[in-house]
């Protein structure tokens, strides 16, 4: 059967115009063979390896791909960052001036699309140390703005000329406005809902009927030979009406880890506050805490209140929540950081504690992201798990969710997949 297969294999390929392969000693690897499939593995490799190490490959770049190849090489290769890979590395680098990093931002964009894009802009300001570059109008217009530019750009504010200011917020604006596209209309249509099913009342229409908690209240008034139960007692979702009905505190950890959360956070809160019924704080918090609840209605406004780095202290920012709280029962703190506490971890605790038996719903995101959780500290995110406030990475698109469970006083949907110990 072997001997029939090879034969055939070497027939077709003759048929084809293509040169048999040679007869290959058994039980060693069959080489690759020529053809349109082999050629492009090659090909791919070259791209990934480099010049010096896909020597062996035999495949040479031009055209599109020698370029591709040559943008890959600027940021991959010994010019990076201590950023070669080995003695077999690339050699070039992007050098330190403005106009040839312009025209490496305007060639990738044109050969990679926009989340490859987004990464390698990425590596370049970790590798090649560009941050400083972004200081400059027309560095701006080249990039591809996502919310990691935004959080470097914070970074940078307070280095910020005048003249870069402008431009950094048209492109900070570019991307919440991005984002308030994706996550408004949801988050408001499931809030309202939340708002809706929070409101009981006991003598509800018919289509406002609470099916669950009516047979629940009324099991008592089981008829076991007509197999049904007799609703006495109706109990109904109430219609939200225009006054406020709960108090929402975002209590948000402006370290430098926490920049993405933040740029998500500040976008959230912006379109909680744009609901009237609900009443929306926003805190952002270091080693200092700084109240930004008057800039709501501005999200980009919110992003250069923040002062993205230095220490943190939970506590002294619980401390400051805890005293706008007015009405405990109808009020959500959501805590979102990943609990490095610089200040006292024990009143920390205490306060949530505190807050939680006079009926505040708590809330603790290690991460408001699409990037999973992040480095936490587990002693505390297990402290808290264990007072009844489990701490997880919640992704932008289940917020909405997380906030409308807290709302209705229900289990939180955290995610499976989550270690929330």
């Amino acid at each position: 059967m072997t001997t029939d297969t090879t034969t055939t294999t070497a027939t077709g390929e003759a048929a084809a115009g293509t040169t048999p392969a040679p007869p290959h000693p058994a039980g060693t690897p069959h080489p690759p063979q020529p053809g349109p499939a082999n050629d492009e593995r090659l090909r791919r490799w070259r791209l990934v390896l480099g010049g010096d190490s896909a020597e062996s490959t035999g495949c040479t770049l031009t055209g599109r791909d020698a370029a591709m190849d040559g943008a890959l090489t600027a940021l991959y290769g010994d010019g990076g960052k201590q950023g070669g890979r080995g003695r077999n590395s690339r050699t070039a680098g992007l050098g330190a001036s403005a106009p040839s990093v312009a025209r490496w931002l305007g060639d990738i964009r044109t050969y990679f699309p926009s989340s490859v894009v987004q990464v390698m802009q990425r590596d370049a300001i970790d590798r090649l140390g560009l941050s400083a570059l972004l200081l400059e109008p027309e560095m701006l217009e080249a990039v591809e703005a996502d919310v990691h530019l935004v959080g470097t750009l914070l970074s940078l504010n307070k280095a910020m000329p005048e003249t870069t200011k402008e431009t950094a917020r048209a492109v900070v604006r570019k991307v919440v406005e991005d984002l308030e596209k994706r996550l408004a209309a949801r988050t408001r249509a499931t809030l309202t809902g939340a708002l809706d099913r929070s409101a009981r009342i006991d003598r509800p229409r018919h289509h406002d009927i609470d099916w669950d908690r009516t047979i629940r209240a009324n099991l008592k008034n089981y008829l076991p030979e007509h197999g049904t139960v007799v609703p006495e007692r109706l109990i109904g979702y109430g219609r939200a009406a225009r006054s406020v009905k709960k108090d929402v505190i975002l209590c948000i950890d402006q370290s430098g880890s926490m920049a993405a959360s933040v740029v998500h956070a500040s976008v959230f809160g912006a379109v909680l506050a744009s609901m009237r019924t609900l009443r929306t704080r926003l805190v952002v918090f270091d080693t200092a805490v700084v109240d930004l609840t008057d800039q709501l209605d501005d999200p980009v406004d919110v992003l250069f209140g923040t002062q993205l780095g230095g220490g943190t202290d939970i506590n002294r920012a619980l401390a400051y929540c805890q005293s706008r709280i007015t009405r405990p029962a109808e009020t959500v703190v959501v805590l979102i950081s990943d609990l490095y506490e610089g200040g006292i971890r024990n009143e920390m605790l205490k306060r949530v504690a505190a807050m939680k038996a006079s009926g505040v719903q708590f809330v603790t995101l290690l991460a408001l992201s699409d990037e999973g959780a992040p480095a936490y500290d587990r002693d505390h995110a297990a402290a808290l798990g264990a007072l009844g406030a489990p701490a997880f990475a919640c992704t932008p698109d289940l917020f909405p969710e997380v906030m409308a469970a807290a709302v209705e006083k229900r289990p939180l949907p955290v995610p499976d997949t989550e270690n929330h110990r």
